[in-house]
């Protein structure tokens, strides 16, 4: 991995903490998640007027992309809704890299070191033991079991981005035409989940989330994608969590929250597994 590649990647991680704290306060996840979905159109419409249309190759990637995001947000909204955000965000961040190598290894052929892979389950570890091992732990089996398949989600995604957007010639593009159809067909999935007028109570309740959230988002996955084409993915997508050490940082110098010793051991875990990918 590059060194453009390698600060690219942890710049998109500390934008990434930057706009998850924006909606980790807001109580109500399915307005926040939703606001964020939503909130890609503008920027997305905007980025498109200025680029060249994806390969007509890369189409069925951007359908898949956005099937596969369906299954993402469902189970992040259902995690959300019976699990504590500081259990569920961390199990499913820390899971999903995870798939994306096991994936890339076995059924794609990707071929990576013995010092890569442990850097991978380093910080992904790190990131994991943050919900596992906490003052509300996941006690509640389905909590585990919505959180793992967002994490299994992630990982998908991950691939089908990389592998669409490295033939479209043009990742952000790719994206764009991605998170448009995803919005597009995220209200039936709000809808099967017994929520309706989602929209108009984002741009009622969150239009902040939604205007700079979702564009500040946009940019960060447009970096990673950008990335996922220079990259093998799941060293990407492995270094691209480590904005959740940016997120512990936020919250202990300007949310004054307390920095336990799980929090520290996760931190010196990352940081070990940043270190082993930027090395070898």
């Amino acid at each position: 991995m590059s060194s453009t590649v390698f600060f690219a990647v942890i710049l998109a991680a500390l934008l990434h903490a930057i706009w998850n704290g924006m909606v980790k306060g807001f109580e109500d996840k399915v307005i926040s998640v939703s606001a964020i979905v939503f909130g890609h159109v503008p920027i997305a419409i905007l980025v498109m007027l200025f680029l060249p249309l994806p390969t007509l190759e890369s189409v069925p990637y951007i359908i898949l992309s956005a099937i596969i995001h369906q299954g993402y947000q469902y189970y992040l909204i259902s995690a959300y809704k019976i699990g504590d955000l500081t259990r569920v965000y961390p199990v499913a961040r820390g899971s999903g890299p995870i798939v994306a190598t096991l994936i890339s290894i076995i059924f794609l052929g990707l071929l990576i070191s013995k010092i890569q892979i442990l850097s991978i389950f380093l910080i992904c570890f790190g990131i994991i033991i943050l919900g596992v091992f906490n003052k509300k732990s996941l006690k509640n089996n389905k909590t585990v079991i919505y959180s793992l398949a967002t994490g299994f989600f992630i990982g998908l995604y991950s691939l089908s981005d990389g592998y669409g957007a490295r033939i479209s010639l043009s990742p952000l593009s790719f994206l764009g035409w991605s998170f448009i159809l995803n919005a597009m067909i995220f209200p039936f999935v709000l809808k099967s989940m017994n929520y309706s007028n989602v929209f108009s109570r984002v741009m009622k309740e969150a239009k902040f989330i939604f205007w700079i959230g979702g564009t500040i988002s946009y940019i960060v996955y447009g970096l990673i994608v950008w990335c996922f084409t220079q990259a093998p993915i799941p060293l990407v997508g492995a270094l691209r969590e480590t904005g959740i050490i940016f997120a512990l940082l936020i919250g202990s110098l300007f949310l004054k929250e307390k920095l336990t010793l799980v929090k520290i051991i996760s931190i010196f875990l990352i940081f070990i597994g940043v270190i082993l990918l930027k090395l070898f």
